[in-house]
């Protein structure tokens, strides 16, 4: 069925409840959607409690992030249908609310959109209905400290060691708990009790539905990541979430269209999440991240001279459904970070991470020029502007005299970059003073 046919046979998709409970080892919250006349679905997150001293989670404060991340997770079922009408029957959304959460499930399903050509004008996507009651938030203090979201990457490694003299006071944030990411922040210097680990239980019928034709597709996860961390945040008393999201997130992935598969990551919506959270969630914990003012060419050089991270980061989403989590050397965010960390390590280095010479491979020619700007659309991954991705190729090619296929075939076919990159700063950041400090003095070499 094609999404016109979806929407007119499940016109309604409701957000019933929600939950927060206690439960021996975890904190666990459970969610209920529905989709009329279809399916029920009931997600669950689970927080390990592990030796943490939480505050009281029977607060209106933790309702309100709790219902609030139930929005979140519900874009993730409301996208098999994309019902044209929210039911929200437990609790409620003002004006400003609303207007939010549509430009999220808009521009936060836009790769979705665009792969399952879904032509809906923003303002007729989606119409929230509120049938529930206003949660009224009291004031709460300040905390203190930072939570860092790790994913495993080179990102967030770079941000921990930039982070390192506030290790003290920190906490390792993991939302799904991969080994990967356990290993870096243990690398990094935490210890068990210093690291959040967040399981995320996706509903079965979902997962059916998706083997049945019903409409699937990418999600903004990195939205998850902002809710979940600011409620842990606040529930462990931390001032700061500081993520590692860089200024080449903001890029789009379709000349012309603002699609772009990193819009969670993106400074347009830190800024809105920072607006609603001031606004609605009113916790007093401080969102930003830390990478924001530069690209991920500055992030690979950084992160090519903090060597105990080379043997354990990942990034590849095709190898983390393996176990191990590994490369798996044949997709564009593989071909991607191999390319921008080349100008630093490439070849032997990078050849002992990956396993192979990724440039020598001729089949991911396409991948190679879709990555450079010069196919239809850049690939629907985690990956870097254009214009970083010709300089790392272009300092690769002029560091060696014997080319590999792929940077024989761009000197041959495209023009070498003139640009210098390496001193970028971008002001549109959210940096505290005493970070935009570190990270300044660390990209200036002192």
């Amino acid at each position: 069925m094609n999404v016109n046919e979806l929407r007119k046979e499940y016109p309604v998709f409701y957000y019933n409840s929600y939950r927060i409970s206690d439960e021996n080892d975890v904190i666990k919250i459970d969610f209920e959607f529905e989709i009329a006349g279809l399916s029920k679905f009931n997600p669950k997150i689970e927080i390990l409690k592990k030796d943490f001293h939480f505050k009281d989670i029977n607060t209106n404060i933790v309702k309100n992030i709790v219902f609030n991340i139930g929005m979140i997770e519900a874009i993730s079922y409301f996208k098999a249908t994309c019902s044209p009408e929210f039911v929200i029957k437990c609790g409620a959304l003002d004006e400003y609310q609303k207007k939010w959460y549509k430009k999220l499930f808009f521009l936060g399903l836009g790769e979705f959109r665009y792969i399952n050509k879904i032509n809906i004008k923003e303002d007729e996507f989606i119409n929230f209905i509120s049938k529930g009651e206003t949660i009224k938030v009291e004031d709460v203090e300040e905390g203190n400290g930072i939570v860092i979201p790790i994913g495993g990457g080179k990102d967030s490694n770079v941000t921990l060691e930039l982070l390192k003299d506030y290790r003290k006071d920190s906490l390792a944030f993991c939302i799904g708990s991969k080994k990967v990411s356990l290993e870096c922040a243990k690398i990094a210097g935490f210890e068990d009790n210093q690291i959040i680990e967040i399981r995320r239980i996706i509903d079965k019928n979902l997962l059916k539905l998706n083997t049945k034709g019903f409409l699937n597709g990418h999600t903004p996860f990195s939205a998850i990541v902002a809710f979940t961390s600011y409620l842990c945040a606040y529930l462990l008393n931390k001032k700061y979430i500081s993520l590692s999201n860089e200024s080449s997130a903001n890029e789009s992935n379709v000349e012309g269209e603002n699609i772009n598969h990193q819009y969670s990551k993106t400074i347009e919506f830190e800024n809105d999440f920072r607006d609603f959270a001031e606004k609605e969630l009113k916790a007093r914990v401080e969102y930003f991240s830390l990478l924001r003012p530069i690209s991920e060419l500055q992030i690979a050089m950084l992160f090519s001279k903090i060597e105990q991270y080379h043997q354990v980061f990942k990034s590849c989403n095709v190898g983390s459904k393996a176990e191990p989590w590994k490369w798996c050397c044949n997709c564009p965010k593989c071909l991607f970070v191999f390319t921008i960390l080349s100008p630093f390590l490439y070849k032997e280095k990078l050849v002992n991470i990956f396993g192979e010479d990724l440039f020598e491979r001729e089949d991911l020619l396409k991948t190679f020029i879709e990555l450079c700007g010069y196919g239809e659309t850049k690939p629907f991954e985690c990956v870097g502007t254009y214009s970083e991705i010709k300089y790392a190729i272009t300092k690769t090619i002029e560091k060696n005299e014997k080319l590999p296929y792929l940077l024989k075939y761009y000197k041959d076919n495209f023009e070498l970059s003139k640009e210098e990159m390496l001193n970028y700063y971008n002001k549109e950041n959210n940096l505290p003073k005493e970070f935009d400090t570190i990270l300044r003095r660390k990209i200036e070499g002192k």
